[in-house]
């Protein structure tokens, strides 16, 4: 494997991008060629908000080829066309080999929820303090427990268990917060998602889990559930509200989580014809929000 890097103006990345793919690159990658120097630009904002600009003034264009040979016709091509007038190549690199496998999972290590609940990827040895151990790899669906979303639901859940509950996920990835509570005592989970990877990929972790979850379509949930979490996004967490409310029995609680910060206040008067909600946990610019049903 060897990657071809060139420079260009910003103006004619998405040309020369779609050129290097059809010059049979493998994949092409996109960043700023003025990184780590005085020239860097900041691309994007807060998530959210727009971004500051819509791409870099000089940017660095990476394709990787699986042959020198074939690097380097790609760049004595693209040198002859009009619009590579104002680009330039910078030259071919070889890649060394690297055990991909093992690189990627060195990035993903077991993540603590408390002192005593972890999340642990399938390669890594519990921690000894570990007394519940939720295995979870990166897949499909999002949720491996590295979010803070994820980790301040994960953590509210280890801390009021749900013994003998019965819980609604709603929206559930990976199906990590619906395991949880599995593993914590409910008694009976409901996880939905419009995803059906989603749903297959919980299945999966629980079945890893050992835990016994049902799964389905959002239509599955039905009647009302002690606890109902929610980690989706703010937008669609405001259309849900009263169908999440309708969710919870009286007296249950409501965990809503994917909530900037800076959101706080519309997701309150969004829920506030149905339920209070207060801000339980916050961490790295996300909330987690509780209610409970009176």
């Amino acid at each position: 494997m060897v990657e071809l890097h060139l420079h260009c103006p910003q103006h004619e990345v998405e040309t020369i991008s779609d050129a290097l793919m059809a010059l049979d690159a493998l994949s092409v990658s996109v960043e700023d060629a003025d990184a780590h120097t005085d020239q860097e630009q900041a691309l994007f904002g807060e998530p959210g908000m727009p971004p500051p600009a819509a791409g870099w003034a000089r940017s660095q264009v990476v394709a990787l080829f699986a042959s020198e040979a074939a690097a380097q016709e790609a760049g004595q091509l693209l040198v002859l066309q009009p619009f590579f007038q104002e680009a330039e190549l910078k030259g071919i690199e070889a890649l060394s080999e690297q055990d991909w496998v093992r690189l990627t999972q060195s990035q993903f290590e077991p993540v603590p929820i408390t002192d005593t609940f972890w999340v642990v990827p399938s390669w890594h040895e519990p921690p000894t303090q570990a007394h519940w151990v939720l295995r979870l790899d990166p897949g499909l669906a999002f949720g491996t427990g590295t979010h803070p979303t994820t980790r301040m639901c994960l953590r509210w859940i280890a801390m009021h268990p749900p013994q003998g509950q019965r819980v609604l996920d709603y929206g559930c990835g990976s199906g990590i917060l619906a395991i949880g509570a599995a593993m914590l005592g409910a008694a009976n989970v409901d996880a939905v998602d419009i995803d059906p990877d989603a749903l297959v990929a919980t299945q999966a972790n629980a079945r890893d889990n050992q835990v016994q979850v049902n799964t389905g379509p959002p239509s599955l949930a039905s009647g009302t559930y002690p606890l109902v979490v929610a980690n989706i996004l703010a937008a669609p967490l405001k259309v849900l509200a009263p169908l999440l409310c309708a969710h919870v029995a009286a007296g249950g609680q409501l965990l809503l989580a994917g909530i900037l910060s800076r959101q706080t206040e519309e997701i309150v008067q969004a829920y506030q014809p149905f339920m209070a909600l207060q801000v339980a946990d916050e961490q790295d610019g996300w909330v987690l929000m509780h209610g409970q049903s009176h």
